[in-house]
């Protein structure tokens, strides 16, 4: 294993600790580890790391407490009214830094080269998944930005609106010829999604594939049916 495998290994074994303490106990984490609560105390604050051979025995043990679904459902939020609110998931760094290990271990043989949202909510979860790729996330605005000379622009009506919307990205954000992965939080109607198909077409590149933290409904259904590369969410509320 390389020094740079190793050391990310390592980190990776600080996330998993990190989410486990938010649920189970320092005594609890140690009967599972055999490890004493000083020693789990001083990894969970990145005090000191493991050797390489601990994190490969610690991630062997703790991983199978870990459901990273479960763990998303478990921090969404409904009010009186059905609608739910999604930033305690979007907010929590080690565990959307696993969600993101995950989905790009999905994506490692479509060779992405970008990864696409659409500002605003989208960005947290691109940037954990551009990062785990290896490459740069651009995401689209509902306004033109000064200083930025060509667009390519989208524009379609919100089913929940019922007024236009246009979606812009700046032309250089993408080239012709990259393959692009398109990711947003939520998606409830799939409009705003199939702009963003829509925008990397424009520049003349590839999607190849979807992926959202919760989709709403039969949407993803759908839109597995109209496009031919792989659609795909992590929670599923009906």
């Amino acid at each position: 294993m390389s020094q740079l495998k190793s050391v990310q290994e390592k980190l990776r074994l600080v996330r998993v600790l990190r989410l486990l303490k938010k649920t189970y106990t320092y005594e609890e984490l140690s009967k599972i580890t055999g490890l004493p609560i000083t020693v789990l105390n001083r990894y969970v604050r990145g005090k000191v790391l493991p050797s390489a051979e601990r994190t490969q025995e610690l991630l062997k043990l703790l991983l199978p407490y870990i459901n990273i679904e479960e763990e998303v459902r478990k921090r969404i939020r409904f009010d009186e009214r059905g609608f739910f609110d999604n930033m305690p998931v979007l907010s929590d760094t080690a565990l959307m830094s696993l969600i993101a290990e995950e989905v790009a271990g999905r994506y490692l043989d479509r060779d992405v080269d970008k990864v696409l949202t659409a500002a605003t909510d989208g960005i947290a979860l691109g940037v954990h998944i551009a990062r785990e790729l290896g490459v740069d996330i651009v995401y689209a605005k509902k306004k033109k930005e000064v200083g930025v000379e060509k667009f390519y622009e989208v524009s379609y009506v919100p089913s929940a609106s019922g007024s236009v919307t246009t979606l812009y990205l700046p032309q250089w954000a993408l080239k012709k010829g990259e393959k692009v992965l398109i990711v947003d939080d939520v998606i409830r109607s799939g409009e705003t999604q199939k702009a963003l198909v829509e925008l990397t077409r424009q520049a003349g590149a590839k999607p190849v594939g979807m992926f959202f933290l919760i989709s709403v409904g039969d949407i993803i259904d759908l839109l597995k049916d109209e496009y031919d590369f792989p659609v795909e969410s992590l929670v599923r509320l009906e």
